[in-house]
């Protein structure tokens, strides 16, 4: 009997896209190159040279991560250039959340249809947050797979390594109840909530192309798309210049309950004084009807990473981050641990 026959194009996988893929990746990779990782793509492994990195007892430390449903989100408004970005940060956030150097970058890209262009914008925010964060991309994975996402759709995972004096890991043993916690400000949602925040959207029928209730001049999905900030470089700097930070803490999914204990002793907890909340989370408090503690729990409320500093070295450390360009607020204090390990006194809103 003979048989209908078929080929892999046929079939829904592109080579002749993948390979083009490939050469034009290579000059985005090049540019994000460092001392120790030459970001040489084409090559079954990616590399980086030890001897080559400038540490003389370093622990290495690794994350990997996604951004969740913002994908979603940035399908719908066919905006692709800075979910890259989100991608990087939400990793190399979490090795500097414990003093580490990012020093390589690897992502996995996986669709049902290889379409160039549109893969270009998302890797070109990946090589953009890497060259911003010191952090070379020496790998990666682009998976074409039909039949298992959508058309137009895909999926992002990330996977950092970085490294660490073994003196400067993160968080001190010296943390104690009387230290000051200070809050770097966020670049809104960041990568987190955003199964809510499309819940939202689709009950009270919002148009992504409309103007933000919370920013009218920009669109809705822009403003909602806002990518992650990168801390990398300036507490790197402002660390490498002796500001005496304590701890560290990435505030992602899970919000303050889950990430703040994380870095704080057994038997110590945390009392938050409330900020000024952004105008987003306002809006998404009012349009969820979300009390303080859900909203604390799911989004970082404006703020993206936490400090603990000693009281003494407060003025000097929030000096020292202000001249990195970061927006500093003091939030709170480290307590004796109570039943609730981060606690607050007044509403945020």
């Amino acid at each position: 009997m003979q048989r209908n026959r078929v080929n892999y194009r046929q079939a829904g996988v592109s080579l002749k896209a993948g390979a083009q893929l490939v050469q034009r990746l290579k000059p985005l990779a090049k540019s994000t190159a460092r001392p120790g990782a030459n970001a040489i793509i084409g090559g079954f492994a990616g590399g980086l040279d030890l001897a080559h990195l400038p540490f003389e007892d370093p622990l290495l430390l690794a994350t990997t991560d996604g951004v969740g449903t913002k994908l979603k989100l940035a399908f719908a408004a066919n905006a692709h250039d800075t979910i890259g970005v989100d991608l990087v940060a939400m990793c190399v956030n979490d090795l500097v959340a414990q003093g580490a150097t990012p020093l390589a970058f690897l992502d996995y890209f996986a669709l049902g249809r290889l379409r160039v262009p549109l893969a270009m914008r998302v890797l070109r925010g990946i090589a953009r947050a890497c060259r911003a964060s010191g952090c070379a991309l020496i790998g990666g994975e682009t998976a074409e797979m039909p039949d298992f996402y959508a058309d137009g759709e895909y999926e992002l995972a990330g996977f950092a390594l970085g490294a660490v004096e073994r003196k400067q890991l993160l968080p001190r043993p010296t943390i104690r109840p009387g230290d000051v916690l200070l809050g770097l400000a966020s670049d809104g949602l960041h990568a987190n909530g955003f199964a809510l925040v499309r819940r939202i959207l689709e009950q009270g029928r919002f148009a992504l192309s409309a103007k933000a209730p919370f920013e009218p001049r920009r669109r809705l999905g822009r403003a909602l798309l806002a990518p992650t900030r990168l801390y990398v470089t300036p507490l790197l700097r402002s660390i490498a210049k002796g500001a005496p930070i304590k701890a560290l803490a990435h505030i992602t999914g899970g919000g303050w309950q889950e990430n703040l204990p994380r870095v704080l002793p057994a038997d110590c907890g945390a009392q938050i004084e409330p900020w000024p909340l952004p105008p987003v989370f306002g809006w998404l408090a009012e349009q969820s009807g979300l009390g303080d503690r859900d909203l604390l729990n799911v989004f970082n409320c404006g703020v993206g990473m936490a400090v603990v500093v000693a009281a003494r070295h407060r003025d000097a450390v929030m000096r020292a981050l202000e001249a990195e360009g970061e927006r500093v607020l003091e939030i709170g204090a480290v307590v004796p641990r109570r039943k609730t390990r981060v606690a607050w006194r007044t509403r945020f809103y």
